[in-house]
């Protein structure tokens, strides 16, 4: 990843999709907003209890960054499923300078520039997706819920039935999310993941791979790497290795700069993650 700072604004890119041409997009930071208390700075979550004028800046302040208008930004509405909205130039605002009209929607493709596809993060994992032969994007959210329930893969499905999408041409980035040692989970989490993931689980002897994200703690308490868990997602649905860019940075062990729900026990605002086609 790339670190950026323009304006005061410290936000993140992913190499890969930096090289692609007419594609814009960012990872938010904390910091660069005008948000205060628990929200600092840079919060993008109208839901988290921030005052509405805050957000709203912050919110021209990533517009500022992206090169775009507030009124492009189209937002999903977070509910730990894997349903994906297909969206357009009509979608414009809606989450942001409008309401929305849809929801439970985790995921978010178009193919039409000038919009710019927004979900938003607090040790989730974002899951960003280029179609450089068809110039189509998908940008989805993906907890625990939406991991087991494999929301790469259903993106990549709604991509190729929309677009005509192929696999093996996606270029496509994991964001700052909770690593594997900050992510401890229950008995019933782990047995969800290790009855749709067969071999997950780590055992004496075993060294971590692809296929290998899941460690027992004892006393029922499991360790957990989603991050691992999404890219072995994303290669079973045919995205080669090589087109898979990792965060190398965790949400949870930077607490002051970026958001993490498990670090302040809840009690944060929202980083988003962007993605849009340049007219």
């Amino acid at each position: 990843m790339i670190k950026n700072n323009k304006n005061g604004i410290e936000y993140l890119t992913f190499n890969n999709i930096s090289s692609l041409d007419r594609i814009r997009h960012a990872f938010s930071t904390r910091l660069g907003g005008v948000s205060t208390g628990i929200y600092s700075s840079m919060n993008l979550g109208y839901t988290r209890g921030d005052i509405k004028e805050n957000v709203d800046e912050n919110f021209r302040r990533m517009a500022s960054v992206l090169q775009c208008e507030v009124s492009d930004f189209i937002t999903g509405i977070q509910t730990h499923t894997v349903n994906v909205l297909r969206v357009g130039k009509e979608d414009a605002g809606k989450g942001v300078t409008r309401p929305v009209d849809y929801e439970d929607i985790d995921g978010l493709i178009t193919n039409e520039p000038g919009i710019v596809l927004t979900t938003f993060y607090a040790d989730c994992v974002p899951l960003f997706f280029v179609d450089p032969v068809n110039r189509a994007i998908g940008l989805s959210h993906s907890g625990w819920r939406g991991t087991v329930n494999r929301m790469g893969k259903v993106t990549i499905d709604a991509m190729r039935e929309n677009f005509g999408t192929d696999p093996s041409h996606l270029i496509c980035a994991i964001g700052p999310s909770i690593c594997m040692n900050c992510y401890e989970v229950s008995e019933n989490v782990a047995d969800a993941f290790m009855k749709e993931f067969s071999g997950c689980l780590l055992t004496a002897g075993d060294t971590l791979d692809d296929h290998k994200f899941l460690m027992s703690k004892g006393d029922d308490k499991y360790l957990l790497d989603l991050r691992a868990a999404n890219r072995l997602i994303m290669l079973e649905a045919g995205v080669p290795a090589d087109n898979i860019e990792l965060p190398g940075i965790c949400t949870c062990c930077n607490p002051g700069y970026l958001f993490s729900h498990r670090a302040s026990k809840g009690q944060r605002g929202n980083m988003a993650g962007f993605l849009g086609i340049i007219p």
